[in-house]
């Protein structure tokens, strides 16, 4: 640092800036964003013509509730990629959008219907959809001004909303593709069902929660299955028995146990299945004790693996074995429901189960037997579909609210929960009537991962009910030249011809998409597009001509649809009106299902890459950014929906986030406390601090935010924030009449524009791949690293005290270079704060760094050998600067200035390193002595730089009064107390 006397100090060229050290983000920021608006930045750079444009298609977030940090995380990456590709010269735009339909808008307009009094079913649906419409309106309001809040850059005038009357046209018509190209088909099949909302729901809906659920033993009776005589031989001399029969015969009235923890579900029982690959054995009971169910004598069929453990849980205490029972005895035999033959059952549970192997059997837990009720479980159901006996083993027993049906003997009117979505009457209802019975074995609980609704939080059931389904191994009827015929088919091609960030989404789609069942499109509710479909009367859904087929009718509808949204769907007269002149309409009936909100949000892509003049050229987006759990929802949805109707991918390259949790690790909860809202962080640090944790963080995982987090983010700014204001200060009075060439320039000049071109690849490629956490801390580094702490610490001497040097004019000419790409390359990142820098210099009215391009940087600049050099002499550097700060510490020297180290360097390379370039400048001592010869054993060195020693010896002369450097030639100039130099400079 040059002295400041009154003598001297107006002769120094100080630095010169307004800049403020403290950033004041809070209230400064709105100001900022004001002036975005006012000269419209966002249009101005869809004004550059000639350039390749980059689509970010914008996953619809939900028009409903405030905005968390999971919200604010998302939408700063998804800006950090569309600002930085634009900057590298990119027509990159970005189109906010909103989900608007669905149920859990329906469900808050009928919470405040209940808190009126109100009946939702005796409200007009058009009224009702008019409410909710009205609803997600506001909340798009609240939610759009919160993006902004962030710094979110897009065309928020005109976002693109699923409830919009084109896209509700547009969802509609995307439908109709799946009922033209043979896909859509009505069936009844067990689907996840909310008894709390009374809906099927999606995978993509459905969370997973620890719940307490009972678990009981059952038992079923054993009966030989009757032996089926043709009448021709009636009458004539029996035949004589199998083993396997006569087997069968002697097991009559053993007990096969089944485990279950949906006791509910024991009335719609309609089988009991085992396993051809597990063995099983009979057991007799031979004491118990006391308050057992099992009885002494009873005779137990069970898996081998699993017969001591059910015996505990049954509280026997003593059997005895009585031979192995092969697969085949087990074939002759069907099994006595419990509540068979029971007074009062109304023979409701009096015919034989039915029982077989099935494949997804196993001796892993319960008894080895799995008891089917294929109305409420996927793999019965599948099983029996492929036996083609759904007809002989479907039940209806619960309702749309998980009530049994009334006139079930014994449980009719039980619910299986309550209206709070806890548990019901329904399985103690059972418990109780199979103890009654005598057929429970054993009961408990266990606490397991149970489905619930991300929605209402309340459990879910599998049930049995008729909905509208797309075939995903169906040939699509659309005569597309695409990679498969099914849509399972061209999904999992299209997966590979995507690119993943990271890698592992394409494993984690890959492998749901093979797994998954037929898409559940229905939903019996009333916000949302309905399925544009009418059924003929009379025809069942496996008739052709079940489902109404024609292109003038869907015309009308989408016609329509485009001119007065989905309400139309729901007036009066609505069947006539699309269907007069073309059908008759008394022989159809209209669907009044809505269409799952995946299907909608799956169909964005169509009304906004493909219809809008802003979308994708060619209706496709370059990247789809969200959290990772959208494998199951929004990337899930769109991929399916888009190769059913196009053939492909929507999307060219597939980028997910982690989840947010708090700065320990846990998961962000009300109930601990531990929630970090967006809007606190910004009224305490501003939205620039906001971002910089998201590019400090590694999103593809999951990360933490704190106080303590956005302590640690807030200080690298702090940070950050003086090297630009150092830079500022510096260029204060910059012209152009100042610039000097490349090749003028000193070695550490050049030096510094080597590092620059090293930087502009790095930061573009890392911008390239979504890297932001990389190309942060590689700027960072740069900036605090190798400017601040290397090269602004060396400089300052020359900018402060020189006079009109080329060394200041190539500094200066460096800084301006080192302005612009700095500046540029964090404006993705710190929007406001890299604008504030920016008008620092460059103050005009319609001025923005957000309207500038990174800087082409010329290849010229990239110098490997002087790279190489200049590592050598900062490697010096690092031991002469510990070894003048342990003088420092024991106040031999309060400045380094005061020394001339004596530097021993046995390399001849390095030597001749540090010969060449000013090394005392570079140590900032004021002399300096390099030499070859051997160090002295008590040198100071350090341990990660070999061949460099250092001797302590102060500097001989007198302090200069301007520089303060101690020289030997002060008092031999014009200027007695002054330095060579600064006499020059003082003139």
């Amino acid at each position: 640092m040059c002295a400041e006397t009154p003598d001297y100090k107006s002769t120094l060229t100080l630095p010169k800036t307004d800049f403020p050290m403290r950033a004041g983000l809070p209230k400064r920021e709105p100001a900022w964003l004001e002036r975005w608006e006012r000269i419209g930045i966002y249009d101005r750079l869809r004004e550059k013509t000639g350039r390749e444009s980059f689509t970010l298609h914008d996953g619809p977030p939900y028009a409903n509730g405030h905005l968390h940090i999971g919200h604010a995380l998302n939408k700063t990456i998804k800006d950090m990629i569309v600002r930085s590709h634009q900057m590298m010269g990119y027509d990159a735009r970005y189109i906010p959008g909103w989900d608007c339909h669905g149920l859990p808008i329906e469900w808050k307009i009928e919470e405040a219907y209940r808190k009126k009094g109100r009946n939702k079913d005796d409200v007009p649906i058009n009224e009702f959809r008019a409410e909710c419409r009205e609803f997600a309106a506001g909340w798009v309001d609240i939610q759009r001004e919160e993006f902004k809040r962030l710094g979110i850059t897009g065309n928020w005038a005109e976002p693109y909303l699923t409830m919009d009357f084109h896209a509700e046209r547009v969802i509609a018509e995307e439908f109709m593709k799946f009922l033209m190209n043979g896909t859509l088909y009505q069936g009844s099949k067990p689907v996840m069902w909310s008894p709390i909302e009374q809906t099927a729901l999606a995978e993509a809906e459905v969370e997973y929660h620890d719940k307490d659920s009972f678990t009981i033993w059952v038992k079923f009776e054993v009966k030989r299955k009757p032996k089926l005589i043709p009448v021709s031989e009636r009458g004539t001399e029996p035949t004589v028995m199998t083993k396997a029969e006569q087997e069968a015969f002697d097991l009559e009235g053993a007990i096969v146990p089944i485990w279950t923890t949906t006791p509910w579900t024991i009335p719609s029982n309609k089988a009991v299945v085992f396993s051809n690959s597990v063995r099983y054995d009979l057991y007799e009971v031979t004491a118990v004790e006391e308050e057992c169910w099992a009885k002494v004598g009873e005779r137990y069929i069970i898996a081998s693996k699993l017969a001591e453990q059910t015996f505990e849980k049954a509280r026997v205490k003593d059997w005895r074995h009585l031979g192995e029972v092969k697969h085949q005895t087990l074939e002759e035999i069907e099994l006595l429901h419990p509540l068979a033959n029971t007074p009062g059952s109304k023979r409701e549970w009096d015919k034989p189960r039915d029982f077989r192997a099935a494949e997804f059997v196993t001796d892993t837990e319960g008894t080895g037997f799995v008891h089917c009720a294929p109305s409420h479980g996927m793999e019965e159901y599948e099983l029996y579909r492929d036996l083609g006996m759904l007809q002989q083993v479907i039940t209806y027993n619960v309702l749309d609210d998980g009530s049994f049906r009334p006139d079930l003997p014994f449980f009719g009117g039980k619910y299986i929960l309550n209206r709070k979505g806890k548990e019901g009457d329904a399985n103690t209802a059972v418990i109780d009537k199979l103890v009654e019975v005598g057929g429970l074995m054993a009961r408990g609980k266990i606490k397991h991962s149970y489905p619930h609704s991300w929605r209402s939080k309340a459990p879910v059931i599998y049930r049995n009910t008729p909905q509208w389904f797309a075939a995903i191994d169906k040939p699509v009827g659309d005569g597309l030249d695409t990679h498969g015929t099914t849509i399972r088919e061209r999904a999992l091609t299209e997966i590979d011809n995507v690119k993943w960030t990271p890698k592992s989404g394409r494993n984690r789609l890959h492998s749901m998409m093979e797994a998954r069942p037929d898409w559940v499109l229905s939903r019996q509710r009333a916000w949302g597009v309905p399925l544009t479909c009418f059924t003929k009367r009379g025809a069942l859904p496996t008739d052709d001509d079940y489902l109404l087929r024609n292109e003038e009718v869907n015309a009308r509808i989408v016609e329509a649809f485009e001119a007065d949204g989905a309400d139309v769907w729901y007036e009066d007269g609505a069947k006539e009106r699309f269907l007069s002149g073309i059908v008759n309409p008394d022989d159809y009936d209209q669907v009044m299902d809505i269409l799952d909100v995946w299907f909608d949000s799956g169909s964005t892509h169509a009304f906004t890459l493909r219809d809008r003049a802003d979308g994708s050229d060619d209706g496709i987006a370059d990247v789809y950014m969200e959290g990772t759990d959208q494998h199951r929802g929004w990337f899930h949805s769109s991929l399916l929906q888009s190769v059913g109707t196009t053939g492909r991918a929507p999307y060219r390259q597939v980028v997910t986030h982690g989840m947010t949790l708090d700065q320990k690790g846990f998961k962000q909860s009300k109930s601990l406390g531990n929630i970090t809202p967006p809007e606190d962080v910004i009224k305490q640090y501003g939205a620039d601090i906001l971002r910089l944790w998201v590019a400090q963080t590694d999103y593809t995982l999951d990360q933490r935010i704190g106080p303590e987090i956005l302590k640690g983010t807030a200080d690298s700014y702090r940070r950050l924030r003086n090297t630009m204001r150092y830079m500022l200060g510096a260029l204060g009075d910059f012209t152009e009449a100042d610039r000097v060439e490349a090749a003028e320039m000193p070695e550490l000049e050049r030096w510094v524009l080597h590092r620059l071109a090293e930087l502009d690849t790095q930061v573009r490629e890392g911008y390239a791949r979504f890297d932001f956490q990389g190309v942060f801390r590689a700027v960072f580094d740069f900036a605090t690293l190798d400017l601040s702490a290397f090269y602004f610490d060396i400089r300052k001497d020359a900018l402060y005290c020189d006079g009109d040097t080329l060394r200041r004019r190539a500094a200066r000419t460096v800084m301006d270079l080192l302005f612009h790409r700095l500046t540029t390359w964090l404006a993705p990142v710190l929007v406001f704060t890299m604008e504030e820098v920016w008008l620092e210099r460059f103050d005009a009215d319609d001025a923005s760094v957000h309207l500038q391009d990174i800087p082409a940087t010329p290849d010229g600049w990239l110098d490997a050998d002087l790279a190489a050099k200049w590592a050598q002499v900062r490697a010096a550097r690092r031991v002469v600067t510990a070894a003048l700060e342990v003088q420092r510490t024991d106040k031999v020297i309060g400045a380094s200035l005061e020394a001339a180290p004596i530097v021993y360097v046995a390399d001849d390379t390095q030597r001749a390193a540090l010969e060449s370039v000013s090394f005392e400048d570079v140590s900032i001592t004021s002399q300096i002595k390099v030499t070859g010869d051997a160090a002295p054993a008590d040198a100071f060195r350090l341990p990660e730089v070999d061949g460099v020693a250092v001797v302590f010896a102060k500097a001989e002369g007198a302090k200069c009064a301007r520089c303060w450097k101690v020289l030997p030639d002060i008092g031999t100039h014009a200027h007695a107390d002054v330095c060579a130099r600064c006499d020059d400079a003082v003139g």
